[in-house]
């Protein structure tokens, strides 16, 4: 199975920039093997998406925009459905692919069917089932782990380029400083 991420390699705009490059990064992270499917330079590629985005989830103009994420045929969904299933650490669920082996996740799943036998022994009232309950939620929080180190690492890249562009603005501003102290001394000097 191979995911199929629908993007706009000329896009003028940042946001969609923004957002292919996410989901994009985060899938890398992952190790989830992908293919971008460029819809700006190939028709075949922007008309298949396009008739394969299922109609509920077009928007209203009718016309789906890139990042737009198929497993093979199947349709998973687009940036802001990807962000859910990412904030919800269950991105692996929205691509249609299981878990990898040895995530904790996997391994979760492996220990909940012992857990669930066990509880099935045990009487009802304390015991089985808020053991159950406290194993799944350290499962759930662990599963999410690489994908927050790869959502920080994104994150991170942004915060470095918003930084550069403060410098940059500074520098500017020294400089013309600069020139409007240099102005005002050559005019004290000519009076």
């Amino acid at each position: 199975m191979v995911i199929k991420v629908f993007l706009a390699t000329s896009s003028g705009s940042t946001a969609i920039k923004k957002k292919q490059q996410d989901v994009v990064g985060f899938l890398e992270a992952l190790k989830v093997e992908y293919a971008e499917l460029d819809i700006a330079c190939n028709e075949q590629n922007r008309m298949w998406m396009r008739q394969n985005v299922p109609e509920e989830k077009k928007p209203s103009n009718g016309i789906p925009l890139p990042p737009q994420i198929f497993n093979e045929e199947s349709y998973c969904g687009d940036y802001d459905t990807f962000f859910d299933a990412k904030e919800d650490n269950t991105v692996y669920a929205f691509l249609g692919l299981p878990p990898p082996p040895g995530s904790k996740k996997h391994n979760g799943d492996a220990q909940e069917g012992e857990e669930e036998g066990q509880a099935g022994d045990e009487e009802e009232g304390e015991g089985g089932r808020a053991d159950d309950e406290a194993t799944e939620l350290e499962t759930s929080r662990g599963e999410g782990e690489e994908e927050e180190a790869a959502a920080e690492e994104g994150t991170d890249e942004e915060a470095q380029e918003e930084d550069e562009e403060q410098e940059e603005e500074e520098l500017q501003q020294l400089e013309e400083e600069e020139e409007d102290a240099g102005l005002q001394e050559g005019e004290e000097e000519a009076e």
